[in-house]
Order: C-alpha cells, then structure tokens, then sequence
C-alpha cells in the first residue's frame, strides 16, 4: 500500500491498492486519513432489456454503508457518483451493455464522498475502461469562522457550516460535479472551489505515483 502527505495543501496521508478483489474486472480500496472505501467494478456484461440503451452503456452505482441497509445518504451519494462516472466514461464504445460500480464503506472520518470517488476512479482504471479523463474528490468545509479546511474529518465535518465536495476532471481541472450542504456565500463557494482545484493536483499526483509504482513492480 503505498502512502502519500502533502506539503502543501493540508490533506491527509493517502493510501491506495489495486486488484484486491477476484470477481470484479477491477478493484482497488482508496484510504484517507482513518477514511477507507473499497470499490469494485463490473462489466461490460449483458444488460436486462428493461435497463438497455441503444447507444451507450448502462451504468448502476451502488453504495454500501458500513453497517445497515442503505438510505437517503447512500442514495445521494450514487447520484453523485453516477453523474461524474458518466461524465468521465466513454459509454458510447459499450452499447446495449452495462457497467456495475459497487463501493463499500469500510470506515468514514469524514470526506467520504470525495474518498468515494477516488476509490472508483481508481477501480475504474484497474478495469481499463475508455475514459475521456481521470476525476478526483476533494472536500471543503467552512468553519464558524470562515476558515476553508480541506479534507475534514468527521469531528471538523460536524463543526462546519458548509460542506461541499468537488469532483474535478484531470485535463482542465474543471468541476464535473458538486455536493453542497449548510449556509456560504457566493464568493466562499469560489475560494471552495479554487481551493480543490489546487488540491486535486496533489491526488492527481498520488494517482500516477500509485500505477507507476504497481506495474514498476510487475515489469
């Protein structure tokens, strides 16, 4: 498992493996500070007529809590994730199949959807799916003082009046999709996401030095 800090942008230490899991065509766990997601991915493989589409791939995204059944958060959550899949996955190579992200929730500290989404760029790509570009999650919350913190854990999470998740692409480091919650102004929502553009360089960085280092050792 290899494990990354930053100097420069206050995120915690990063932890991810690949190929963890027999069954899926890829897997791969994403760790965040004491935030852990395993992920995996199915297909492309044969879609129920009710579900298919004719020019494109059907993608399901489904998100496990830790413990219990899965509610109106989880839901949220596959949305989120669903949306930034589809934004970064070449689907029209794949019609009249479909595609099956499963995430696991192994512990959650806070920025759980931003790990979420690392875990599933992450199994995506061990899947070797076409993708027109990477995505990364990035957190942001605001304090009651007005303080922007990156990456929060749960205790800073629930302190926060504002929470927001990015997800941004890898080539323009555009915003592909966002989660927001609590009271900010206008002008807190861009430092937001000026911060998380600066951040994700950090996670794009982990990225590469994660398969450099796996297929170094394969080679």
């Amino acid at each position: 498992m290899e494990v990354c800090g930053s100097p420069t942008v206050s995120l915690r230490a990063f932890g991810c493996e690949q190929s963890l899991l027999s069954r899926p065509d890829g897997s791969a766990s994403f760790v965040q500070g004491d935030t852990s997601v395993m992920a995996g991915v199915y297909g492309p493989a044969e879609v129920k007529v009710s579900k298919e589409i004719y020019d494109r791939a059907t993608l399901e995204v489904l998100v496990q809590p830790k413990v219990g059944l899965p509610g109106v958060r989880e839901r949220s959550q596959e949305q989120c994730l669903r949306e930034t899949c589809e934004a970064s996955l070449l689907l029209t190579l794949h019609p009249r199949s479909s595609l099956t992200l499963v995430l696991q929730v192994l512990h959650d500290d806070g920025s759980l959807l931003a790990c979420c989404l690392n875990a599933a760029c992450m199994a995506l790509m061990d899947a070797g799916l076409p993708m027109d570009c990477l995505f990364c999650g990035v957190t942001c919350a605001i304090n009651t003082d007005g303080q922007i913190i990156t990456d929060p854990t749960a205790a800073q999470e629930k302190e926060s009046r504002a929470l927001m998740t990015f997800a941004i692409d890898s080539a323009k480091r555009s915003v592909m999709m966002s989660s927001t919650k609590g009271s900010f102004s206008v002008h807190e929502l861009q430092r937001c996401i000026a911060v998380s553009q600066r951040a994700s360089e950090d996670v794009f960085q982990f990225y590469r030095d994660s398969v450099r280092r796996r297929y170094s050792k394969s080679l």
